[in-house]
C-alpha cells in the first residue's frame, strides 16, 4: 500500500483513504475551529505539524480556494466559504433534532418535544414519547404559552421584542387584553433564562406537569427551535446542573454547531 493510501489496522472493510488530505485537511480544521486567520507557525502548531510540512498544504489549497492569505496570515477561502453557505442550506433544524429527541426521551425517560416558531407562537412539530408507564401526551400543532410554559420562555427570552409583545397581545385577544410592554417579573424570568441557557414551568398551563427546555441557534444565533423535556412535575428534575438539563443543552449545542452556530 502507497504512504497516500490507508487503511484502518484490523480492519479489511474499513474505506481507505487519502492520507495527505487528512493530514492536510488538519490546517482547514484548525482554520474553522479558530475562526480568524492565523500565521503560518501558529496555524501549523494547531494542525500537529511543523511549519515547513504545513507550507506546500497551504499553498494547494490557496490554488483551490480554500484558504486565502493575507499579510502574512491564512483564513478559509472563497471556496471554503461557498461550501459553507451550501452545506447550511441543506440542514434542516427540525430534521437534524428528530433523531436527537428519540435519543433524549430514551436517555431521560421523559417525553421530549421538538417546538419552532409559528404564526401563533412556539409549536410543537416533533414529539417523542417517554419509554416510561407514565406518559406526558403532546399532539403535534400544539401552541404554548408565552409565558406559561418552557418552550415558550425559551423563545420569549431570545426573540426580538416586538415578536413576543406581539406574540402576548394575540394570545390575549380573546378576553380583549392587548400587550404594551413585558411586566417587571416577565422580564427579570426571561433574564435569568438568557444567563443560564435554559428555560423551566412547574405546574404552568398543566397542573402536575412540568418542562425544561433548550435553545438551538443557527449561523447567526437567531433561536429556531427548542428541545423541550416533559413528564410528572414528580419526576422531572428542573435543576439548571442536573441531568435533565446537561443533556438536553449538550444536544442543543451539538444541533447548533451543525447549523453554523459558534
Amino acid at each position: 500500500m502507497s504512504d497516500t493510501e490507508h487503511q484502518a489496522p484490523g480492519n479489511e472493510r474499513s474505506p481507505r483513504g487519502i492520507q495527505s488530505v487528512e493530514v492536510g485537511g488538519q490546517l482547514l480544521i484548525a482554520l474553522a475551529a479558530q475562526g480568524r486567520p492565523m500565521a503560518l507557525k501558529d496555524l501549523a502548531r494547531e494542525a500537529g505539524m511543523a511549519p515547513a510540512k504545513a507550507h506546500p498544504y497551504l499553498v494547494s489549497f490557496i490554488k483551490l480556494g480554500l484558504v486565502e492569505q493575507e499579510g502574512g496570515r491564512y483564513g478559509l477561502g472563497p471556496l471554503s466559504l461557498q461550501l459553507g453557505l451550501i452545506s447550511l442550506q441543506q440542514y434542516d433544524p427540525v430534521r437534524l433534532a428528530t433523531p436527537r429527541i428519540e435519543e433524549l426521551a430514551v436517555a431521560l425517560g421523559h417525553t421530549v418535544a421538538i417546538a419552532v416558531w409559528g404564526n401563533r407562537g412556539p409549536t410543537i412539530v416533533r414529539v417523542a414519547e417517554a419509554p416510561s408507564p407514565v406518559h406526558i401526551s403532546m399532539r403535534h400543532g400544539t401552541v404554548m404559552s408565552l409565558a406559561g410554559t418552557a418552550s415558550g420562555r425559551l423563545f420569549a427570552a431570545h426573540l426580538p421584542r416586538e415578536r413576543v409583545l406581539a406574540a402576548l397581545a394575540m394570545e390575549a385577544g380573546a378576553e380583549g387584553r392587548t400587550a404594551s410592554k413585558l411586566d417587571k417579573a416577565f422580564e427579570a424570568l426571561l433574564a435569568q433564562v438568557r444567563e443560564i441557557g435554559l428555560a423551566s414551568s412547574r405546574d404552568g398551563v398543566v397542573p402536575g406537569v412540568s418542562a425544561l427546555a433548550a435553545p438551538v441557534f443557527d449561523d447567526q444565533s437567531r433561536i429556531v427551535l427548542s428541545l423541550t423535556a416533559i413528564g410528572p412535575s414528580a419526576a422531572v428534575d428542573l435543576d439548571s446542573n442536573g441531568p435533565v438539563a446537561r443533556r438536553l443543552m449538550e444536544a442543543g449545542r451539538d444541533i447548533s454547531r451543525q447549523l453554523g452556530w459558534r
